[in-house]
């Protein structure tokens, strides 16, 4: 039988020959991925989230395929992210990214919750939504967000200057200092020698002061930088001279004051926010912003933040900041304010 494609069958005395098409056996790989229980696909995700270097880096994760899209967004995923996942642009801000903020808050996540409590209270001035983010986080030990409501007692933000907490700030900042938060502890040691909210102890101050250099200076040290020293060995005989009575001022002062030259430390995704959202905008001209670069918080009312008692020109929201901003440069700008009397026509 003759076909259009050649003989359907073999002419006579012709071996046999099979015509049919053989079936090609595809080897079937086994995706073992899809078989790994959700358990372990999770635990991996929380190990992405919590050491994202930036918000990319989880979100490239949750972009990879379907199932990492549905997993990463598990409110155990969502509660172990690090800070750096939200350390989202000021310019970047939209309402998807308040909303993921948001589910990571409600997921648990202290991170998510004190800067988005951050955002609130200083950038769009909701104060009760801010400051309840905030203590959501301050109850669950966040030392940063202790701290921050600790500033806002201090400085009565969101209010009048009749609404101080002092008693409060002490109180939040001796948590905060617990916790080894190095300004709160700077803070404390300030209040203790003032008196400010506080029995006046001078000798327990001081303590709190040498223990926030020590600290301080253990971070720095961490930090394999070029940048550390200023050129020569740092002169530690002040540190350990003792039994005179210049001991407890030398060891007041600051790390700087020794002739170290601190890097600039990488301020919290929130502070780097608010830099960025005032950066552009005031919200009211006869309102300042902190003078240290790495705070970013801005006056809620007039004359709410400290000035330098030397220049006068910078402003600080707590002495924490102003320590901060000494050592970052201020120390070499800074000169005496030149005061300039009324000299009436009789030259008198």
């Amino acid at each position: 039988m003759k076909t259009r494609r050649g003989n359907m069958y073999p002419a006579a005395g012709a071996p046999m020959t099979s015509s049919r098409k053989r079936v090609k056996r595809s080897s079937v790989r086994n995706n073992f991925f899809n078989v790994l229980p959700d358990d372990i696909v999770l635990s991996i995700l929380v190990r992405v989230s919590s050491t994202a270097d930036s918000p990319a880096d989880f979100i490239s994760a949750l972009l990879t395929c379907r199932r990492f899209n549905c997993l990463g967004l598990n409110p155990l995923v969502l509660s172990k992210a690090s800070a750096e996942t939200f350390a989202v642009k000021a310019e970047k801000w939209s309402p998807s990214a308040h909303r993921f903020f948001q589910r990571c808050s409600d997921a648990g996540n202290v991170e998510a919750a004190y800067t988005l409590g951050m955002i609130q209270f200083y950038c769009f001035q909701n104060r009760r939504n801010g400051a309840a983010l905030m203590a959501k986080a301050a109850i669950r030990s966040h030392a940063p967000a202790l701290y921050s409501l600790a500033i806002i007692q201090f400085n009565g933000s969101g209010g009048t200057k009749n609404v101080k907490d002092l008693i409060g700030g002490v109180t939040l900042c001796a948590r905060a200092a617990f916790l080894g938060h190095i300004d709160a502890l700077r803070e404390l040691g300030h209040c203790l020698k003032d008196g400010y909210g506080i029995g006046k102890n001078i000798t327990e101050g001081q303590r709190f002061l040498i223990e926030a250099n020590a600290r301080e200076l253990a971070s720095v040290c961490s930090i394999r930088s070029p940048e550390l020293m200023s050129g020569d060995l740092v002169n530690l005989q002040p540190f350990l001279r003792g039994g005179n009575a210049n001991s407890a001022a030398i060891c007041s002062q600051l790390i700087s004051d020794f002739g170290i030259s601190l890097p600039s430390v990488k301020s919290h995704p929130s502070n780097r926010f608010l830099t960025g959202w005032f950066g552009n905008r005031v919200p009211d001209p006869l309102l300042r912003v902190c003078s240290y670069r790495g705070c970013g918080r801005p006056e809620t009312r007039m004359h709410e933040f400290r000035r330098c008692s030397v220049c006068g020109v910078m402003n600080y929201c707590s002495r924490g900041c102003q320590a901060r901003d000494w050592t970052m440069g201020h120390n070499k700008d800074c000169r005496p304010m030149v005061r300039v009397e009324n000299v009436n026509a009789g030259g008198r």
